[in-house]
């Protein structure tokens, strides 16, 4: 029996005033992650379903513009000058190269099942770890070759069978803006020298949603009022995907928070089967648990090797 179990006798009544126990970090982690996840899954669904309604790029301009509409009065409250940018030019290529990997998202979505949008977007991570060696410098070392290698197996078992069907092109397209985003998101962190993270989120917002509205306005439908319902649903979920994986990542080390990807395919293929009928693919499957599975082995395998130097410097503090 442990010190704590032997202070309390059986049976007793934790005082009132007692702290309770906190679940351990990367649990808490993990729990944010899974709310990531669910949120993103309804997200898309609710895309899916708009973009079949209405013409994809108005989709994508409603979705930004209301999304950074949902953002205001946290602006508004924090006050502008916390939004302002240091680096403009930045700013405005990261919504240029956003902008384009969501017209290849949101082009192919209406097309494919979630299942399958969802798997080949696990290949992110792989990207932008080939991104970061060819253009911020880190070191490619022969585990992330060998992470890389494997996340494109999976990436073959998925898109392979479909190469000869009706829909390969748009399986492409959205296998293409797997690495435009992952050039985004790059961009995005060399802009952290310069800007704060919130006023990065709301310049991809405010960027997205005026690149797109040219595009939006020549094909131009009125939204029903459920619509405009549901596109503001989609605003509130996007901002609460984003903050809930914020969170994930300020509690616990982002290697903890990779298994529950494995969810994100699990939600999909759910929401996919009950709203729009969808039955996922075996390979559509099996090719996500590969990638994803490479995805998990070289983040556990780095944050393994930076502990040890961490652990160096707590203890020379």
């Amino acid at each position: 029996m442990s010190a704590s179990e032997s202070a309390t006798p059986a049976g007793a009544e934790t005082p009132a005033g007692a702290a309770q126990p906190r679940l351990p970090a990367n649990v808490r982690g993990m729990l944010w992650a899974t709310g990531a996840g669910m949120s993103f899954a309804v997200l898309n669904t609710i895309m899916r379903q708009m973009s079949l309604e209405l013409e994809p790029i108005q989709s994508m301009f409603l979705r930004y513009s209301l999304g950074l509409l949902v953002m205001l009065p946290l602006m508004l409250r924090m006050g502008l000058k916390q939004y302002r940018t240091n680096n403009l030019r930045g700013q405005l290529m990261r919504g240029v190269v956003h902008a384009v990997g969501l017209g290849l998202w949101f082009t192919a979505l209406p097309h494919l099942p979630l299942s399958l949008t969802t798997a080949l977007g696990f290949t992110g991570p792989i990207f932008i770890m080939l991104g970061a060696a060819l253009f911020l410098g880190e070191r490619m070392m022969p585990a992330r070759w060998a992470a890389a290698l494997i996340g494109f197996v999976g990436v073959m078992i998925i898109v392979g069978p479909r190469l000869t069907g009706g829909d390969s092109h748009y399986s492409l397209l959205m296998l293409a803006a797997a690495p435009v985003f992952a050039g985004s998101f790059l961009i995005a962190k060399w802009l952290t020298r310069y800007d704060k993270p919130t006023a990065i989120v709301a310049w991809q917002s405010l960027t997205v949603s005026l690149f797109t509205l040219p595009f939006a306005l020549a094909v131009w439908a009125w939204p029903s009022p459920m619509q405009w319902a549901w596109f503001l649903i989609a605003g509130m979920l996007g901002s609460f995907g984003h903050w809930c994986l914020t969170r994930a990542y300020v509690v616990a080390d982002i290697s903890a928070a990779q298994p529950v990807k494995f969810l994100d395919l699990v939600w999909a293929s759910m929401l996919g089967f009950a709203v729009f009928g969808d039955i996922p693919s075996v390979t559509t499957l099996v090719g996500g648990s590969v990638i994803i599975a490479a995805t998990i082995w070289i983040a556990r395998r780095e944050a393994a090797q930076r502990a040890p130097a961490s652990t160096r410097r707590r203890g020379s503090a």
